[in-house]
């Protein structure tokens, strides 16, 4: 069993002014309560300092917990010591030993575990086979790609066998085409060993391409955890719909305080050939800015009420500066209340849509 179960996890840093009192520093983790599936590929995913790192260290045994209790399928790890918690984490620095050569990194962790000779030659073919580094196997770290070091410290933490993989970052230093081709690899290896993986990010896009599930965190708190799908078609606050999203989603503030969403590629150029109904908003517009994608282009557009993203896949291309007519369908909304948290009763949504109507017809 390697299901993950966090229980009021916090992380305070600093002393405590006397025995017996909890630190007054500052709270890294806040009360966080959660569950990681077992086999699951879970992301950890927010900008930087919300908290993700401390909280995958405090699972690996790395950070101390100030309060709250930590299980590994059935066993409290809370307080047990980084090896004794079966399992196996891969940083960000790829921390390899630049004196010895692939195969003796990848042999030293399990020397050092006692684990009988015949058994580490087997483990250690069968984990380099399977990140195609046998032709290396005698080279040093020094005469390795970024992505094959990266690599060679994934095959040591999978020579160990663990129960559950964290992985802290282990992409972000290598170059975009690599990061895509290990994303792919990473996915593949999920499926191969049938373990649970633990991955921390502030990428949204590898959180929403390699993850079957999704932890979103903001200033130490779990702001959201669900599907790809879920987190994407359902955010819960404004800081989900503007993190998750390439661009994140256009945000609308009203004199109300309520506020108004759609993503980019759910708000079109009006056209003849698209329908129109009595509730869509048509807006006027003019271009700012322009970045080609190739199948797609991504405008930057000037409502008067604020500038926005939409994405187009038309192959008319709008030339900077040229006015436009934009149509939004009701359908594609999401309101928001004065706290930033979405809002899901029917009527206020309509309340908070017909706003936004009459504020644009005024503009």
């Amino acid at each position: 069993m390697s299901k993950i179960q966090l229980s009021n996890i916090t992380k305070i840093y600093g002393e405590p002014k006397r025995k017996g009192l909890l630190p007054e520093g500052a709270r890294a983790v806040d009360d966080v309560s959660l569950v990681i599936p077992e086999k699951s590929f879970t992301v950890l995913v927010g900008p930087s300092g919300c908290g993700k790192t401390t909280l995958l260290r405090m699972i690996a045994g790395l950070e101390t917990i100030t309060l709250g209790k930590i299980t590994i399928g059935d066993v409290d790890v809370t307080h047990l010591d980084p090896g004794d918690r079966g399992i196996a984490m891969v940083f960000q620095t790829y921390a390899l030993y630049p004196h010895l050569s692939v195969w003796k990194n990848v042999e030293f962790g399990l020397k050092n575990a006692r684990i009988p000779d015949f058994e580490v030659n087997k483990r250690i073919k069968e984990v380099l086979k399977m990140v195609n580094l046998e032709p290396y196997a005698n080279r040093r770290p020094a005469n390795l790609s970024g992505g094959q070091r990266q690599r060679v410290a994934l095959a040591r933490a999978i020579s160990k066998q663990p129960q559950v993989f964290l992985m802290d970052e282990p992409l972000s230093n290598l170059d975009a085409k690599l990061r895509s081709t290990m994303r792919t690899e990473l996915i593949q290896m999920h499926k191969n060993l049938k373990s649970t993986f633990v991955y921390v990010t502030h990428d949204q896009i590898e959180a929403m391409t390699m993850g079957d599930n999704i932890i979103v965190m903001n200033e130490g708190i779990v702001v959201q955890s669900g599907t790809p799908t879920e987190i994407h078609d359902e955010p819960n606050c404004i800081f989900v719909a503007q993190f998750i999203g390439d661009p994140g989603m256009n945000i609308i503030h009203l004199p109300s305080g309520n506020n108004i969403g759609f993503r980019p590629r759910n708000i079109q150029f009006l056209t003849e050939d698209i329908s129109r109904k009595p509730e869509d908003v048509i807006i006027k517009g003019s271009v700012l800015a322009m970045e080609n994608h190739g199948s797609e282009r991504l405008y930057f557009v000037d409502i008067t009420l604020e500038n926005i993203y939409i994405k187009d896949a038309e192959k008319e291309i709008k030339e900077l500066g040229s006015e436009v007519t934009i149509i939004l369908k009701k359908k594609n909304i999401y309101a928001f209340n004065q706290e930033g948290k979405r809002i899901y009763d029917e009527n206020e949504v309509n309340k908070v849509y017909d706003e936004f109507r009459t504020l644009e017809r005024k503009s």
